[in-house]
C-alpha cells in the first residue's frame, strides 16, 4: 500500500441500523434510553487523512451528519451497496458541489446503475436542471484502486445474496451489511490495525453477523483494536452490551472519533 499518507482519522457519523435507533413509535427500552450513545443514526463514517475526506455511504440522515460534524468540504463519497439507508442523502450533496464543483462517488457498477435511475436527474446530461448537482463517476472493481495520494482495498462479501464492498484504507477497514466473505477477501484485512464490522443484534439474521458472529469475525482477522457498528436496538443498551465485549472490542457510536 502506499505509505506516504499521514494519520487517518474516522469519525462516526451514523452506527445504526436501517431504521435507526430510536425507532419511529417504539416503546422498547433501548429506544427509550437517555443515553446519547443508544441513539444511533443511519451507518456512515468519515475517512479524513492529510487534506482530504471521504464519505462511507450517504444515508438519509447525511445532510443533519455533515451538519452535526461541521463538515464544510468532501472530496468524495464511497458506497457499500445500493440500499436506501446507504444511498439516499445523494440529493443532500448540493452545498459541496455549489461550493466545490463536481463531486466524484465511488461504486460498483451494480450500484451505479441503482442510483441513475433513483437520481436519474442527477446523472442526467442534457437539459440538466439548474440546481442539481453532478458527479464523477468511478466504477469499484474487486481489485485496489487509488483516491488521491491513498490505496483502496476493496473486500468483497455477501448480504444475504446481494454483493456489498468493504473497504480498507492502509491499518483501517471499514465492513458493513457483511453476512458471509470468502477466505481470499478475508485474507486482505490481516494485518489491519483498526476493524469495524457490523453487529445488528444478538439473535441469527439473515443478512448481518449478529454478536457472535462479528465477534468470530474479529478473532480470525485480529486487528488491535475493533468496532462494532449497524447495530439495532435489539442489541441492548451501549453500557451494558460494551461490559460483555473482548479488551480490545468495542461499540462504536455517533460522533465516535479514532485517528490510527
Amino acid at each position: 500500500m502506499i505509505k506516504n499518507c499521514g494519520i487517518v482519522k474516522i469519525t462516526f457519523l451514523g452506527t445504526g441500523t436501517s431504521q435507526g435507533i430510536p425507532i419511529i413509535g417504539s416503546d422498547h427500552p433501548v429506544c427509550l434510553s437517555k443515553n446519547p450513545k443508544d441513539k444511533r443514526l443511519r451507518v456512515s463514517v468519515l475517512v479524513e487523512w492529510d487534506n482530504y475526506t471521504f464519505v462511507i455511504d450517504c444515508g438519509p440522515d447525511f445532510r443533519y451528519q455533515m451538519l452535526r460534524a461541521g463538515c464544510k468540504r468532501i472530496d468524495g463519497i464511497i458506497f457499500t451497496h445500493e440500499h436506501s439507508d446507504h444511498v439516499l442523502g445523494l440529493d443532500d450533496i448540493r452545498p459541496f458541489y455549489f461550493r466545490q464543483g463536481d463531486i466524484s462517488i465511488y461504486a460498483h457498477k451494480r450500484v451505479l446503475k441503482t442510483l441513475k435511475r433513483r437520481f436519474d436527474y442527477i446523472f442526467q446530461i442534457e437539459n440538466k436542471y439548474p440546481g442539481a448537482p453532478t458527479v464523477v463517476v468511478n466504477r469499484v472493481k474487486n481489485k485496489p484502486f487509488k483516491i488521491k495520494n491513498m490505496q483502496v482495498v476493496p473486500i468483497s462479501g455477501l448480504h444475504d445474496k446481494l454483493q456489498v464492498f468493504g473497504y480498507r484504507f492502509n491499518d483501517f477497514a471499514y465492513l458493513t451489511d457483511m453476512k458471509t466473505l470468502k477466505n481470499k477477501e478475508i485474507s486482505k484485512l490481516y494485518g489491519v490495525k483498526v476493524l469495524v464490522v457490523n453487529a445488528l443484534r444478538i439473535q441469527p439474521h439473515r443478512s448481518h453477523f449478529n454478536l457472535d458472529e462479528a465477534l468470530q469475525f474479529i478473532k480470525q482477522v485480529n486487528p488491535k483494536k475493533a468496532y462494532l457498528t449497524h447495530i439495532s436496538h435489539l442489541l441492548g443498551f451501549h453500557e451494558e452490551v460494551e461490559k460483555k465485549l473482548p479488551k480490545n472490542v468495542y461499540l462504536a457510536y455517533d460522533e465516535l472519533e479514532i485517528t490510527i
